[in-house]
């Protein structure tokens, strides 16, 4: 019993890491560079705690109004806005949030843009933010321990069940 209950458990836990895994990583094998969304600038389509998935290397020529983009702001500040208007002869992009109620202050040259966005999951960025942090690595840590367990455990029992039949044989 105990076994088909310790199997079911790491195939779940197996499982889980394995998706987890693969809408994270995948996309970057297919050119898309994954970023959490930490504020509510283009809630509601985009909601706080999603990760979005922008499309890299395209040609900020090919990119139109209303279009959701991400580009480089200062050092590792990345923003996710819609375009608003664009001009072709200067290479500026005008943006806006969703949720904002005025354009980005600074218009986005062209050499800023990282990407456009295709799509994004919700909630999956707390993940990636949680797992960042000592105790999110803790929790990491602890998931693979049970894992570990729940793994060997059944045999571990096993083996003393053995030895206990023997001793009183």
């Amino acid at each position: 019993m105990i076994k088909k209950v310790c199997g079911f458990i790491s195939g779940l836990m197996i499982l889980c890491l394995a998706v987890i895994a693969v809408l994270l990583f995948l996309p970057r094998v297919l050119g898309y560079d994954n970023m959490a969304v930490l504020s509510g600038s283009m809630e509601p389509g985009i909601p706080v705690g999603s990760v979005v998935y922008a499309k890299t290397g395209i040609d900020p020529n090919t990119l139109a109004v209303g279009d959701v983009i991400t580009y480089q702001l200062s050092g590792d500040t990345r923003v996710t806005h819609r375009i608003k208007s664009m001009d072709a002869a200067e290479q500026k992009i005008i943006t806006k949030g969703d949720a904002n109620d005025a354009e980005d202050a600074a218009p986005v040259a062209f050499t800023q843009v990282v990407g456009r966005v295709d799509f994004h999951l919700p909630l999956l960025g707390y993940l990636t933010i949680y797992i960042k942090t000592p105790l999110g690595i803790a929790g990491i840590a602890a998931v693979f321990v049970i894992l570990i367990l729940t793994i060997f455990l059944p045999d571990v029992l096993a083996s003393e069940e053995k030895e206990r039949k023997k001793e009183i044989s």
